[in-house]
């Protein structure tokens, strides 16, 4: 998960212009007007992604944190500034471990690409961190790369989950997450550390189940020429996951079922059953409940496993994590295939992933980032270097270049928090007015519209929204209906036509009598209004 940006600086007004400059850049900050107060935000916060770090300083200066830094073994970036900017001090700050140097006063752009190259770099390392931590079993949710609502709700449950023993029921589509999830419960209790086997429900052979379940002794059976332990003694003392586990064999069921009831197993051929302690946590893509009625799955082994239910969103219900997800595998794949030179995506290309509904979720998504940073011959991704997304989203009714799609995306308000912020106009065409209800404020040719074109749009825009009621949409739009009937008149707007021409929706098509526009507002002044 990308933390915030930790700006260490005794000079407020120096504190305020990088604070200004972060947050333009679409990043979260944390502010500290020294060094103590500095390492106590680092031993406080984990979640810091990036330290901004002024070398000249009262209390403690820069070289003094950093050395603090690498005794206590604090991997976070660092980009030092000061405005002596001398080899000796470059060199003295780059062996204390720091990524970058810049001078004061160093320019946004300066900055930008500096604070880029740092995040791409902690983003690497946090990868390396990630599947060291899942090898060893200690992934927590801090690992999860994720900034929605949703998934922020997923995780509160999980951490619930994790203080307990209980048994977990992850369900979700394929492709959301369920093990990562499944592996940051573990990580995050008292099994962290222990053993985390995987089993695939539905790629276990009927024949061959019991045994990679429960194990078998030498020579029980024709081919048996080793003992195996099976699954559940493999994970004793840690966590079994049990993936896609509706499609378990329906004589497997009730194995399972006396497994979890008693603690213990019986391997093919054994004399005696094995007793095995393990956390349960089992994880499906299908309605469990719906195979229960089918008589698909055991109602016994159903109320077992369904006993702490969590629901992993779809990431098109999430759309505000794609932007951070992208950025994430693009800075991890382009360091494994050795694409130095590809720093960033473009806009279009962001947006565009955006809109997309991404049927095969966080592992579609991945797998396109990846084969885009392949094909990249730029620095930067672009709308066509993801053909198979582009030629899906114009299936979608996005006509013409995607550069005016808007993506949800989360900046920081002042008080470190996420809110959704627009980043890229929006096209006018009915789909996309629809789903975002925006309006485009550049034309084709990169210039501004009038305010003409624009208070046209948004009268159809309303009239559209609000179904052709006209007492409504004049009440929104902060003007009488006479100034409405008026303008639809001079626009040559067809009421009943910008409602798609549902006239059983209730269009209404009486004049009003008599109304004062003088005592209503201007479109245009309303747009001008809602500006500032």
């Amino acid at each position: 998960m990308t933390g915030p940006i930790l700006i260490v600086d005794d000079d407020p007004v120096q504190r305020r212009l990088l604070e200004a400059a972060v947050l333009r850049m679409g990043h979260r900050t944390v502010l500290a007007d020294g060094g103590h107060s500095a390492l106590a935000l680092l031993r406080s916060r984990k979640e810091i992604s990036l330290v901004i770090l002024d070398l000249v300083m009262p209390d403690m200066d820069g070289f003094t944190i950093l050395k603090r830094m690498r005794e206590t073994g604090t991997s976070v970036p660092v980009i030092v500034q000061t405005a002596q900017g001398g080899l000796d001090t470059v060199i003295t700050a780059m062996r204390l471990g720091a990524f970058d140097f810049v001078v004061k006063p160093v320019s946004p752009e300066r900055l930008q690409v500096s604070v880029s190259n740092a995040l791409k770099l902690g983003a690497l390392e946090g990868e390396i961190k990630r599947i060291r931590h899942s090898a060893e079993g200690r992934l927590t949710f801090r690992d999860l790369v994720t900034r929605s609502e949703a998934m922020e709700r997923v995780i509160k449950l999980g951490q619930k989950a994790a203080a307990s023993n209980i048994p977990i029921l992850i369900e979700g589509e394929s492709g959301v997450g369920k093990e990562m999830l499944a592996r940051a419960i573990q990580g995050s209790g008292e099994r962290r550390g222990k053993p985390f086997v995987t089993v695939n429900c539905g790629a276990i052979p009927d024949n061959l189940a019991e045994s990679i379940l429960f194990g078998h002794e030498k020579g029980s059976f024709t081919g048996a020429t080793e003992k195996h332990v099976g699954k559940f003694v493999e994970a004793d003392g840690g966590t079994l996951f049990l993936d896609e586990v509706g499609d378990l064999p329906a004589e497997i069921q009730v194995k399972i079922l006396r497994a979890v009831q008693e603690g213990e197993v019986d391997p093919v051929g054994a004399k005696k059953p094995v007793n095995v302690d393990i956390r349960l946590i089992s994880a499906t893509n299908h309605n469990l409940l719906d195979l229960v009625k089918n008589g698909q799955f055991r109602e016994d082994l159903f109320y077992r496993l369904h006993v702490f239910p969590i629901s992993l969103p779809p990431l098109r219900k999430r759309r505000e994590d794609i932007p951070v997800l992208v950025r994430y595998f693009l800075a991890r794949f382009a360091a494994e295939e050795g694409r130095s030179q590809i720093k960033s995506i473009t806009p279009s290309a962001l947006a565009m992933l955006g809109v997309y509904d991404w049927p095969g979720n966080i592992r579609q998504l991945e797998n396109a980032v990846f084969r885009a940073v392949v094909l990249c011959e730029g620095t930067e991704l672009t709308v066509d270097d993801f053909p198979q997304i582009q030629a899906q989203a114009k299936e979608m009714g996005v006509d013409g270049p995607v550069d005016d799609v808007r993506v949800p995306q989360l900046t920081p308000d002042r008080k470190d928090n996420f809110v959704q912020q627009p980043d890229v106009a929006i096209p006018d065409s009915q789909m996309m007015s629809d789903r975002f209800g925006q309006l485009r404020g550049i034309d084709g040719q990169g210039q501004v519209r009038s305010l003409a074109e624009i208070e046209e749009a948004m009268i159809r825009l309303a009239i559209s929204h609000y179904g052709g009621q006209m007492s409504e949409v004049a009440r929104r739009l902060g003007i009488g209906r006479s100034t409405l009937y008026r303008k639809l008149k001079d626009y040559g707007i067809d009421a009943v036509g910008d409602v798609g021409g549902d006239k059983g929706r209730g269009v209404e098509t009486d004049k009003p009598d008599g109304e004062n526009d003088a005592e209503f507002s201007d479109i245009s002044r309303t747009i001008r209004k809602s500006a500032h």
